[in-house]
């Protein structure tokens, strides 16, 4: 008796203490398949296009753009952010609350469901997954699809801006990646192409943050098996190689809006990746900063 009043009081403790467990970064199709419908999630679209999500979307999803996600600043002249106070109306008109399980899904191999799930993370959203492979897994699985689409009932999605302590702090600003430039405090990936990374050398245009390592977003996604994650081995191998020695070594990912970086940061958190930052201006604002940049390979 003793012992299950003990064990009982132990239960208790860890859901005071930890009411809300988070939930897995990546979901499995046949996950969702039992999920659908259930309440308490919510399934958000965020395919290529909306023209996509007309044609055919998994049952009960609802559609999100991209460009929801992101604003025109009207000083810099690039696109930032929203701010988390824009970001609850919209989840509230999904009808997501701080404690509903959001499963986000794309057409990309996670190229914009990245970027909400960084989001959510940044804003303390414990409750926040993906889905493997996306509709692209869905469909070869052969699982239902369906062009109807449903109304979301509206809530009220609550942020209490003074509360820090479930927030995740995955955001670089420019002084971030200026001192890890300099310190090499943290690893920074560059997710462009190698194009974009080498920069012209004849002209000495373009380049990338002097230290930052070229790491191409696309080997993360395996297209030939449905657009699902990478090899694990594979991927951690490739992260050894460009200097994350631990999952617990700071890196700061970058493009040059922070989306192709954001499907980058999704793939580091699915593996375990703890420390792991999204430069969300990336070189839209480093270029213009008068930031040095570096043409060619790193040495």
């Amino acid at each position: 008796m003793h012992r299950i009043i003990l064990n009982l009081l132990l239960l208790v403790t860890v859901l005071v203490i930890n009411p809300v467990l988070a939930a897995p970064v990546l979901v499995e199709p046949e996950w969702l398949d039992k999920n659908l419908g259930k309440p308490g999630i919510v399934l958000i679209d965020m395919s290529s296009e909306d023209t996509q999500y007309q044609r055919f979307h998994i049952p009960g999803a609802y559609y999100l753009p991209y460009q929801a996600l992101i604003k025109m600043d009207k000083k810099s002249k690039f696109p930032e952010a929203v701010s988390d106070q824009r970001m609850t109306l919209i989840l509230g008109h999904f009808g997501i609350s701080e404690n509903t399980q959001v499963v986000i899904y794309d057409d990309m191999g996670g190229l914009n469901a990245g970027r909400l799930f960084w989001q959510l993370e940044r804003m303390g959203h414990k409750q926040v997954s993906v889905l493997n492979g996306g509709l692209v897994k869905w469909i070869i699985s052969g699982r239902k699809v369906t062009n109807k689409i449903t109304s979301p009932t509206a809530v009220k999605h609550l942020l209490n801006e003074k509360e820090t302590a479930g927030r995740r702090d995955n955001h670089a600003n420019l002084d971030d990646v200026k001192a890890a430039s300099k310190d090499s405090s943290a690893v920074i990936l560059d997710v462009r192409s190698d194009g974009e990374y080498l920069g012209d050398t004849k002209k000495k245009k373009g380049g990338h943050v002097p230290g930052a390592k070229w790491w191409p977003w696309q080997q993360g996604v395996d297209f030939e098996n449905s657009f699902t994650r990478a090899n694990k081995k594979k991927i951690e191998k490739l992260l050894q190689q460009a200097g994350v020695s631990s999952k617990q070594k700071p890196v700061i990912v970058y493009c040059r809006s922070g989306h192709r970086a954001s499907q980058t940061y999704l793939l580091l958190r699915s593996l375990g990746y703890e420390k792991v930052k999204l430069y969300a201006n990336s070189m839209n604002e480093y270029g213009r900063s008068g930031s040095k940049l570096k043409q060619g390979k790193n040495p």
